[in-house]
């Protein structure tokens, strides 16, 4: 996870006063408000993680991420690299691989779409800030757990810098499909010419997911017109 570096209130430009329904659907509806979140500690988690977060979210990511946890820790124990590792790699594994099973989750919230996704260009400098601090990622990968691997480490961050910005460049109604796009081939590029021992093989596929897909996409936040939760 990475910091957002945004004010402690966050600005409102355009925000609908209540959730907007179609007449064609009334079972949903779409909920673009942002509720106000405090100075402090406490404000920056709330716009970290998006504001407004509902109980039922934070369970379907608890119970999600850690499921996935386990299925993760269990396939890196059955290959035989995890017991070569140093104790710095290990560390560097399990938090990569802690942070991007909660920030899929995470970023697929309707809370985190609401703040990631809001008017105004204050939410464009926050994803594209949120992206560029995942080169971090790539480089303690790269660099520690594969022992100084430059060319891995590079071509990623270039694959990543030039999915993140043909998204962000994308009209509105493109961004999914092209997001798709840049993730698979992203993904492609890592299978067969970024290859990685079986034990890191999860890596580019969920690293990938995390960022251009559930990050970037701008997805209506929907609900159900009668939930409350």
């Amino acid at each position: 996870m990475h910091p957002d570096l945004q004010p402690a209130t966050p600005p409102a430009p355009s925000l609908p006063s209540a959730p907007s329904a179609d007449p064609a659907r009334p079972d949903l509806r779409i909920d673009w408000r942002i509720p106000a979140t405090p100075p402090g500690l406490s404000g920056w988690l709330d716009r970290f993680t998006g504001p407004g977060k509902t109980r039922s979210e934070t369970v379907a990511e608890t119970a999600g991420a850690g499921l996935c946890a386990v299925l993760l820790a269990a396939g890196i124990a059955a290959t035989d690299l995890a017991g070569t590792w140093s104790g710095l790699q290990l560390a560097v594994v399990v938090l990569m691989g802690l942070d991007v099973l909660g920030g899929i989750l995470t970023n697929a919230t309707n809370s985190a779409k609401r703040w990631y996704h809001r008017p105004g260009p204050g939410a464009r400098r926050t994803r594209l800030l949120f992206v560029s601090a995942h080169l971090l990622h790539l480089a303690a990968t790269g660099l520690v757990v594969l022992d100084g691997d430059w060319r891995w480490t590079l071509a990623n961050t270039a694959v990543l810098l030039c999915a993140t910005a043909v998204v962000e460049c994308a009209p509105v109604h493109l961004k999914r499909p092209v997001a798709m796009a840049a993730y698979t081939a992203a993904v492609l590029i890592n299978l067969f010419w970024l290859t990685l021992p079986v034990a890191l093989a999860w890596f580019a596929p969920l690293f990938f997911l995390k960022l251009l897909v559930c990050h970037l996409i701008p997805e209506a936040p929907l609900e159900k017109a009668a939930d409350d939760d």
